[in-house]
């Protein structure tokens, strides 16, 4: 199992970054898929959910609205579309998924900044 993330960057606060993670090594269309992010000094928190099949969806309260989650099962491939981002989604961001065990990506950095 393999899951590489990417499109992480700097920002200014209420731009927009769109980040993918390829997943390999595994059936991708038959498992939910999250993105999760880690803050210096600060415990990794749930971001937003997928379904297998992308019919549903969950959101961390943070992130309702301004975030979100998609996938391309064609592309072995799930998103997350960050708008009006703010300083405090500064994060490194993982995906994850769960397959008798939790597999992580390394993570792409985000920073929201002026």
């Amino acid at each position: 199992v393999q899951l590489v993330e990417s499109g992480g960057g700097l920002v200014q606060p209420g731009g927009s970054l769109r980040l993918s993670c390829a997943g390999s090594g595994f059936t991708f269309s038959s498992y939910p898929m999250s993105w999760y992010r880690q803050a210096p000094g600060k415990e990794r928190e749930l971001v937003a959910s997928i379904s297998s099949i992308g019919g549903i969806r969950n959101y961390a309260d943070s992130v309702k609205g301004r975030f979100t989650i998609s996938r391309d099962n064609a592309k072995n491939t799930v998103y997350l579309q960050m708008n009006s981002l703010k300083p405090e989604d500064t994060a490194v961001y993982y995906c994850k998924v769960l397959i008798r065990y939790n597999y992580w990506g390394q993570g792409t950095q985000v920073t929201v900044s002026s």
